[in-house]
């Protein structure tokens, strides 16, 4: 039997917070360590017991979903995020994806979906529909399919940056000097037509499929 995966759900909605944990407790390789109501007992908890997933509403009292993943991304803690939400705002979705989060499942969606997204972003992968990214950087940006501008040079660094990796790691990793990498990245912001890592983190995930091309 594979290893359980622990959870830490918070929703400071009762009948939200109890119908997703009757979900979850329905199947053995899914731990629930603990059940929170508000966002500094969900904080405390990750604190506690390093949970290998977060199932975290975006908006809760004390502290919401979105300084919570901050604050897991601060202290490096290794316990991925997903957003449980009946939607976010452009700015907090891309936020989100800045700081990295894993999953983002709307309160509307079928009971099983809440399951595959866990064991999903348990295994290391994402879980954020395309389709809303994409909506939100055409509101906050205004641009679409501008990813084939990018050399192949520049489409490795994007990817890299997606992935949280700082500009010095992609020096090493690409044997380029930190300032070539600063070079790139002024390049890639000039013809994206966008300013900060946040919205071309984003990018680079509604269009990861373009980056490997």
């Amino acid at each position: 039997m594979s290893r359980c995966i622990s959870l830490v759900v918070a929703d400071d909605h009762p009948i939200v917070l109890e119908g997703v944990v009757g979900v979850l407790r329905m199947h053995r390789d899914l731990n629930i360590v603990a059940v929170c109501s508000e966002g500094l007992g969900a904080a405390r908890a990750i604190r506690e017991f390093r949970p290998d997933v977060a199932v975290l509403d975006v908006s809760m009292p004390g502290m919401s979903g979105i300084d919570i993943l901050s604050t897991i991304v601060e202290h490096c803690y290794e316990t991925k995020v997903i957003f449980l939400t009946a939607g976010m705002s452009d700015k907090q979705l891309l936020t989100a994806i800045a700081q990295r989060a894993c999953g983002l499942i709307l309160k509307d969606e079928a009971a099983d979906n809440i399951v595959k997204c866990v064991r999903e972003v348990a295994a290391g992968r994402k879980w954020i529909p395309t389709n809303i990214v994409e909506a939100a950087l055409e509101r906050e940006e205004g641009r679409r399919d501008l990813i084939d501008k990018l050399t192949v040079r520049e489409r490795q660094i994007t990817s890299l940056i997606s992935e949280g990796v700082s500009n010095k790691a992609i020096g090493r990793q690409l044997n380029l000097t930190e300032g070539t990498v600063k070079i790139h990245l002024h390049n890639i912001y000039s013809k994206l037509e966008i300013q900060n890592r946040t919205a071309l983190t984003a990018l680079a995930i509604a269009y990861q499929s373009e980056l490997h091309c």
